[in-house]
């Protein structure tokens, strides 16, 4: 049986306009049966012609249906989702993504790390490079993260200056370590006044699928536990000697580990480790960092209104139990 649409094109006519077309006008639909041939799409001048041959009725399976309908009404799709307390993915609400954690995969870096958090992917690796230490702290050293957006991992990044993003979860790295003392920076001196260790961390992400605050710093943290410098000193003639064969590990005075959630009002909901597709249509995010002894270590509130105490409880509790998860794959 030939089945013949024809469809008046419009500067806002798209393929999926199309799919939810034809799915809509389609009889007597077979879910059981499968068309014989796939559907051909034909355009002359500005009309647009859809051909199907098949050897029963026209259908569109029911992830097909759901498919347009998450792309037309994404709030929609997922409200209907959250009134049940599931995500899209099929997680509960509380449920973060699987985590691994690959340590050592640069070889041309002093340490590096690679975080896989659900569909995100994140490596980090760090340099070390001696300088010269600021006038007002003689004998500290550097740490300065800096987290790469491209569009290598996501087509919603444009090359160029790095998105605010970006620049956003660098400037948390940094305010984190700084404030909660993370990583001591007198271990980065080598000669007060006079040499001091930094270390680059460049933090990039292979694919983008939300939530990159928490595999950024997990990465970062992964790597600095792996990370040993070698015994250096300054000369006489005021030159730094370093001796690779004797390396010193370097020890975190706090091992943070972050959990993100996103919050939604209407239904009311509290969302781990959001992905792309819950982070785009939500307007709240909450932060919640933690070291592996469980002491608060920071809290970020990103956008939206004030958060209720009960929410924020809810956030603490679920990531205390997420952190003890991570310390675990931490120590492997």
């Amino acid at each position: 049986m030939i089945t013949q649409s024809k469809i008046i094109r419009s500067p806002t006519t798209t393929f999926s306009n199309l799919v939810a077309y034809q799915f809509y006008h389609s009889l007597s639909p077979t879910p059981h049966q499968p068309p014989t041939k796939s559907l051909q799409l034909r355009e002359c001048c500005n009309i647009t012609f859809i051909l199907v041959v098949t050897a029963t009725p026209l259908y569109y399976s029911t992830m097909a249906s759901y498919e347009v309908f998450s792309r037309i009404q994404p709030h929609e799709y997922l409200r209907r989702f959250l009134d049940q307390s599931i995500r899209p993915d099929g997680r509960p609400l509380d449920r973060f993504r699987k985590t691994l954690i690959t340590t050592d995969s640069i070889a041309a870096a002093d340490a590096s790390a690679m975080v896989r958090l659900g569909g995100t992917a994140i490596v980090c690796g760090i340099k070390a490079e001696v300088c010269e230490p600021h006038v007002e702290r003689p004998d500290q050293g550097y740490l300065v993260p800096n987290v790469e957006l491209s569009p290598m991992c996501s087509s919603k990044f444009r090359p160029g200056p790095p998105p605010e993003s970006a620049q956003a979860i660098s400037q948390l790295i940094h305010e984190l370590f700084s404030s909660c003392n993370i990583l001591p920076l007198e271990s980065l001196c080598i000669e007060s006044g006079k040499a001091v260790w930094v270390l680059y961390a460049d933090i990039v992400c292979l694919n983008y699928d939300g939530n990159i605050t928490d595999a950024s710093l997990l990465a970062l943290t992964a790597a600095l536990n792996k990370l040993t410098l070698p015994k250096a000193s300054v000369s006489e003639s005021m030159v730094v000697e370093a001796d690779a064969s004797d390396r010193v590990p370097i020890k975190l005075a706090r091992v943070p580990v972050a959990s993100t959630f996103c919050v939604f009002q209407q239904p009311y909901a509290v969302l781990s480790d959001p992905n792309e597709a819950e982070e785009s249509l939500s307007r709240e995010t909450v932060t919640v960092v933690l070291d592996t002894t469980g002491q608060l270590c920071m809290v970020h509130k990103n956008g939206g209104n004030s958060v209720p105490m009960d929410t924020f409880k809810a956030c603490f509790d679920r990531a205390s139990e997420r952190t003890s998860q991570i310390a675990v794959l931490l120590l492997k």
